[in-house]
C-alpha cells in the first residue's frame, strides 16, 4: 500500500474513533472511575484509582474498535475498555506484596481468562490476596465485558483465541511479578519454550508479546464482524503474537526504566547488552510487525493502529530521555511515514493538557484577581 492509501486510511479511522468510538470510551472511563470510588476497601479503592489513571492504554484498546461495524462500535468499545481496566487493575494488584506472588498473580489474572467466557463460572481472584473487599468492582467489569462479548456476531468463532492470547498474559504476569526483583528465571523457561521457530526473537522479547493485550483487543474488534473466516483469524494470531505484541509490551517497558529503576524493579530491556543492541532489536520487531499488519486483510486499519501506539508511547517524556532516545529514534523510523508525524501531534496535545489545570485554576482565580486590582 502506497503511502498516499495509508495517508486516507489513517484519516479515516482517526474520524471513525474521534466520532464513533473516542466518546463512548470517555463514558467507560468516567463510569469506571465513578466506580472506584464506591469501592469499600481504602486500600483497593487506592489501587483501582491508581489503575485507571493510566487512561491512554484504555483509549487505545478502544481505538480496536474501529475494526468494527459503525453500529457495534460503541459496544465493542465498552468490552475493550472494561477488559483493559481490569488488566491494568490485576496489575497494579499483583504489584502489592503477598506470601505467594507467583500464585498471587496467576489467581488474579485469572479474571481475564473469564471475562472472555460468557459462560464461565465466577472464580475467587482474591484468594491469594491480602485485601479482598472491592464492592463488586472487579466481577462488575468481567461482567460488562462478558454481556457485550456475547452479543457480538462472530464471538464464538474468536474466543477460543481470546482465551489463549489471555492465558499467555496469565503466565507472564504471574512469573513476571513472581520474580520482579530478582531473576526472572521461570520467567525465562517459560519464554524459550514458547518462542516460535522463525521468529528470531530473543525470550524477552517472547515474554514481551506475551504480556501484551493487544491480541485479545483485535479479536473482540473483529467479533464484531458478521463473516469472519478462520484462515483470517490464524493469520491474525500470527502476527499480533509474537511481532506487534512484542513491540507493544517492550515500548511499555521502555517508557518505565526511570520509574522500574527507581523502585528497584526488573524492566525487560535491561536484558539487551547495550542501548545500540535495544535499537537495532526493536527496530527490527518494529520493521516485522509493521510488515505483518500491512499484509494482513484490511491492513492499513492494523497499519494505522500499530503506528498510533507507537506514536503513543514514543511521544512521552519518557521517551526522550538519554538512556532511550537512540531506541525512540530508531523504533519511529521502522514504524512507517506516519509514525513521526503522529509522535509530533501526540507530543504536541500531551504538552496542550499539561497546561489545561494552570488555565483552569487562573480562570477561577480570576474573580479573586479582580477584586485585588480594584481594591
Amino acid at each position: 500500500m502506497g503511502t498516499l492509501s495509508v495517508e486516507r486510511a489513517f484519516g479515516s479511522s482517526a474520524v471513525s474513533y474521534g466520532t464513533s468510538v473516542f466518546p463512548s470510551a470517555t463514558r467507560e472511563l468516567a463510569r469506571w472511575r465513578a466506580r472506584a470510588e464506591a469501592i469499600p476497601d481504602a486500600s483497593l479503592r487506592g489501587l483501582a484509582r491508581d489503575a485507571l489513571v493510566k487512561r491512554g492504554n484504555m483509549q487505545g484498546a478502544a481505538l480496536f474498535a474501529v475494526l468494527a461495524p459503525r453500529g457495534a462500535r460503541a459496544r465493542v468499545a465498552r468490552a475493550l475498555v472494561a477488559f483493559q481496566a481490569a488488566y491494568n487493575y490485576l496489575d497494579t494488584l499483583a504489584e502489592q506484596r503477598s506470601d505467594d506472588p507467583v500464585g498471587n498473580g496467576r489467581q488474579l489474572h485469572l479474571a481475564l481468562l473469564d471475562a472472555l467466557d460468557p459462560r464461565a463460572a465466577r472464580g475467587d481472584y482474591y484468594a491469594l490476596h491480602p485485601q479482598r473487599e472491592d464492592g463488586g468492582y472487579l466481577l462488575d467489569m468481567l461482567d460488562t465485558a462478558r454481556a457485550c462479548l456475547s452479543a457480538l456476531p462472530s464471538y464464538a468463532l474468536v474466543a477460543p483465541s481470546a482465551r489463549v492470547a489471555a492465558g499467555r498474559i496469565v503466565d507472564f504476569q504471574s512469573l513476571n511479578h513472581g520474580e520482579r526483583r530478582g531473576s526472572h528465571e521461570g520467567l525465562e523457561l517459560w519464554a524459550r519454550a514458547h518462542t516460535p521457530a522463525d521468529s528470531d526473537l530473543r525470550w524477552w522479547e517472547t515474554a514481551a508479546a506475551a504480556g501484551s493485550s493487544l491480541g485479545v483487543h483485535v479479536l473482540i474488534g473483529l467479533a464484531a464482524q458478521p463473516e469472519l473466516d478462520s484462515r483470517r483469524l490464524r493469520a491474525i494470531d500470527r502476527a499480533y503474537f509474537p511481532s506487534i505484541g512484542a513491540l507493544h509490551s517492550l515500548l511499555d517497558s521502555l517508557v518505565d526504566v526511570a520509574e522500574d529503576e527507581r523502585d528497584g524493579q526488573r524492566n525487560l530491556l535491561s536484558y539487551y547488552a547495550s542501548p545500540e543492541q535495544a535499537a537495532a532489536r526493536m527496530g527490527s520487531i518494529a520493521e516485522r510487525a509493521r510488515a505483518e499488519a500491512r499484509a494482513l486483510g484490511g491492513g492499513h486499519r492494523h497499519e494505522m493502529i500499530l503506528t498510533a501506539m507507537a506514536a503513543h508511547y514514543l511521544s512521552t517524556p519518557e521517551a526522550s530521555a538519554p538512556g532511550v532516545s537512540a531506541i525512540t529514534a530508531r523504533v519511529i523510523d521502522a514504524a512507517g511515514p506516519l509514525a513521526r508525524p503522529a509522535q509530533s501531534l501526540l507530543g504536541a496535545a500531551r504538552l496542550a493538557a499539561r497546561h489545561v489545570p494552570a488555565r483552569i485554576a487562573r480562570a477561577n482565580d480570576l474573580p479573586a484577581r479582580i477584586a485585588r486590582a480594584k481594591g
